[in-house]
């Protein structure tokens, strides 16, 4: 499902993504891999996975586009499963993908909806990072009830996908923090705010009652994953980030991002409205993956910014295009928030990852 676009708005985007893909820290080209790599990943499809195979669904998002550049910084190989002939024309017009995958990426078209197409993606791989999600083409009337119903069955297939597929051992899923923070009744009555974390889900009957779309959307398709992945041979972790911000986000992700802010209002005032910059959740990403190989599993919230003002929010809609809806929070000193995020778990993973591994990726900031 995608969003018609103009000519001309479709190759600005193209030279946006290129941009992204050529410019790495410093300058450096980061999507550049030695011949070796390839011939591994074709090996990888004749029989036997490669270590260092991982396949990625909507790699050319917003999200899925950091979450390669990240993968490739951290020396893996990418499959690109791409859904429309308009994602693989936008690589085409890259001029940056050879054939049999010459830079470290190579492609291969697959439907989240079709299950034989995501077992070919797969298989060969032994990671998955499903990213993709479906696009809200109306903005926040535009994601329904039945686009809900629609992405818990695309995350059930890619699940099952990965079952099915003899080389996958891990899979990453993409959810939301949205998936976490919608209640039916705040304890406003408690003295201390109430923590959100990795235990909490948001009810899906409060999110069909107030039309959250979108959130229900996301908690129906984390826990079809979960379902679909229990007692099985495979190895599954949630990554649950705000909202995907940073450069270039107003364009590349603005649909998604005013899905996201349906009662953000609320948000705002329970204390749970946060962002995350886009870097920072694909490195995110990649930190889990390789943690799984030992002790990490479960959901990982992920956010860098909690949005504590009237003003923060208000930039916030300014920066996506967007007039102010209905009766903004009042300015000045905020009421006390009846929540409270927490996302030490992954805070921990990030820290121990570092001490044992010394390393001088992207650091991420945590609150």
């Amino acid at each position: 499902m995608g969003v018609l676009r103009s000519t001309q708005s479709m190759e600005a985007e193209v030279e946006e993504l290129r941009a992204a893909l050529l410019l790495g820290p410093g300058g450096a080209c980061a999507w550049r891999r030695p011949g070796a790599a390839v011939k591994r990943a074709a090996a990888a499809e004749e029989g036997a996975a490669e270590p260092r195979a991982v396949c990625v669904t909507g790699g050319i998002s917003f999200l899925g586009l950091a979450v390669v550049d990240r993968l490739l910084r951290h020396g893996y190989v990418v499959r690109l499963a791409l859904e429309t002939q308009e994602d693989l024309d936008k690589l085409r017009e890259m001029e940056m993908f050879g054939e049999n995958g010459r830079d470290g990426v190579w492609t291969v078209m697959a439907n989240v909806m079709d299950p034989e197409s995501l077992h070919r993606a797969f298989n060969g791989c032994v990671g998955v990072f499903h990213t993709s999600s479906l696009v809200d083409p109306g903005g926040i009337s535009g994601y329904t009830k039945h686009m809900a119903s629609l992405e818990a069955k695309a995350a059930e297939q890619v699940v099952e996908a990965c079952v099915r597929a003899e080389t996958v051992r891990k899979c990453v899923f993409t959810s939301s923090l949205l998936a976490c923070v919608w209640r039916q009744n705040s304890p406003h009555h408690h003295r201390f705010p109430t923590t959100v974390d990795e235990s909490c889900w948001s009810d899906e009957t409060f999110c069909r009652d107030n039309k959250l779309w979108c959130a229900l959307g996301k908690t129906m398709a984390e826990k079809a994953a979960w379902r679909a992945a229990r007692g099985r041979d495979l190895k599954l972790v949630t990554v649950c980030p705000a909202l995907v911000t940073g450069p270039g986000f107003r364009r590349r992700n603005s649909t998604p991002s005013i899905a996201y802010l349906k009662g953000a209002h609320a948000m705002l005032a329970e204390g749970v409205l946060a962002t995350a910059d886009v870097e920072r959740v694909a490195e995110a990403h990649v930190r889990v993956y390789e943690a799984m190989s030992g002790t990490a599993g479960g959901r990982y919230i992920c956010y860098d910014h909690v949005v504590r003002r009237a003003e923060e929010f208000a930039e916030l809609e300014r920066q996506l295009g967007l007039r102010p809806r209905g009766t903004s929070p009042a300015h000045g000193e905020p009421a006390a928030p009846s929540s409270e995020l927490s996302n030490r778990k992954l805070a921990r993973l990030v820290s121990s990852r570092r001490r044992c591994t010394h390393d001088a990726y992207l650091p991420v900031a945590y609150d």
